[in-house]
């Protein structure tokens, strides 16, 4: 079955919560922190996975044949060495996500596809 989350987060909304520790680690894996602090605007880069998140979020709701929807931690949004980005969910191991992530400025957006095999 295949499912198709999207979404967009205003990056202003994201920097703000940035100074808020607690929300950084509670969305957030280690290795997603450590990824958007290295880049040159980390707001953009929290902004965009945050969006992917709520896209896989949005596309695992929609395709009716899951049972649990995984926490926004559970869900992360990392990134080759092309910096091209990936999701990956320990659980899910019979989903294959495909997703596409821009930001600019203001705005952050996020396109999932995802092929669900049998759950």
């Amino acid at each position: 079955m295949i499912s198709i989350g999207t979404d967009i987060v205003q990056v202003s909304r994201i920097k703000k919560l940035l100074n808020n520790k607690r929300f950084i680690h509670k969305i957030f894996s280690k290795k997603e922190i450590e990824y958007c602090l290295s880049r040159p605007y980390p707001e953009l880069s929290f902004s965009g996975k945050f969006a992917g998140k709520e896209a896989v979020k949005k596309a695992l709701y929609s395709s009716d044949r899951i049972n649990h929807v995984p926490t926004f931690k559970c869900i992360k949004i990392l990134n080759k060495k092309d910096f091209s980005p990936f999701v990956e969910i320990d659980f899910y191991q019979n989903i294959d996500f495909s997703i596409s992530v821009s930001h600019e400025k203001n705005y952050a957006i996020a396109f999932v596809h995802a092929d669900i095999k049998h759950i």
